[in-house]
């Protein structure tokens, strides 16, 4: 099990960074790849991102070394999303069965989790959205029926999409943890619009679907000074309560959001008036 690290930066510093600085700090490459399991440890709200793709073997973790405690969920809780082939998910050799949008809630105290495929020639891709939790909580499946639907935008300003909210109060609670799965409707390529800030939150975005030559601009920074990443297939990225996060790509894509803080109030938002942007 891989382990990356990402320190965090804040507003005043970007100013300073060039392309490849603001990648390191605020993206996450190169995660997915088959037969192994990655993570990364932010310092963001302390979130873990991870992915896994098992092939012919499963993936198991649960070691607890990396974060400090004897057992990797002793004080953390999680949400396993299925962005690939059908798979399955044993926690504590419980095992739930994830099609492909389905997410998996693994609450505080849980010991060993194994991942596998149904098909290792069409694997399944999981990703991994992790912070501290301070409660017990069941785990869970939420398939993506079960996944509460919102309609967002409009075609006219091409940012029409369907966000379903998996780990959500109203779905399937947890401690701190929110998570869901945004679609763009056909001809529609901007996302999260308008921008917004939630300086009570912390999110992290898992852009999937892109076709290999198509890429996402994601646009971050405070309202004033904006910056922005191109984003392929399977990239993460990190976007801190203090910027913006809004994007657009030359493709279909779609993207899992997570997030974490003091509330999970999903409204409890600034917009940000485009014209207001620098």
């Amino acid at each position: 099990m891989t382990m990356l690290q990402r320190y965090g930066a804040g507003p005043d510093q970007i100013d300073a960074m060039l392309t490849d600085d603001l990648r390191d700090n605020f993206m996450v490459e190169g995660l997915f790849q088959p037969g192994r399991i990655a993570f990364c440890y932010t310092h963001y709200d302390r979130m873990i991102l991870g992915a896994a793709v098992p092939t012919d073997a499963p993936l198991s973790f649960g070691d607890g070394a990396d974060v400090g405690t004897p057992r990797f969920f002793d004080a953390r809780e999680m949400g396993i999303a299925n962005l690939g082939g059908a798979g399955w998910v044993e926690v504590d050799g419980t095992r739930h069965a994830l099609a492909n949008r389905d997410v998996l809630y693994v609450g505080r105290g849980a010991g060993e989790v194994r991942l596998g495929s149904d098909d290792a020639s069409a694997p399944a891709h999981f990703y991994m959205n992790s912070v501290p939790a301070g409660a017990d909580i069941p785990h869970r499946l939420i398939t993506r029926d079960e996944g509460k639907q919102v309609e967002f935008g409009e075609a006219a300003k091409c940012n029409h999409r369907r966000l379903r909210m998996y780990i959500h109060p109203e779905v399937a609670p947890s401690c701190l943890l929110l998570m869901g799965i945004t679609d763009l409707a056909e001809q529609s390529v901007w996302n999260t619009m308008p921008p917004h800030l939630h300086e009570r939150r912390m999110e992290a975005y898992c852009y999937f679907d892109l076709a290999p030559e198509d890429r996402v601009m994601h646009f971050m920074g405070r309202p004033d000074n904006t910056r922005h990443l191109v984003v392929a297939n399977g990239d993460m990225v990190l976007s801190p309560a203090w910027s913006i996060h809004m994007g657009a790509g030359t493709g279909r894509y779609a993207f899992v959001w997570g997030m974490t803080g003091e509330n999970q109030a999903y409204g409890d938002v600034d917009p940000v008036a485009i014209a207001e942007l620098r």
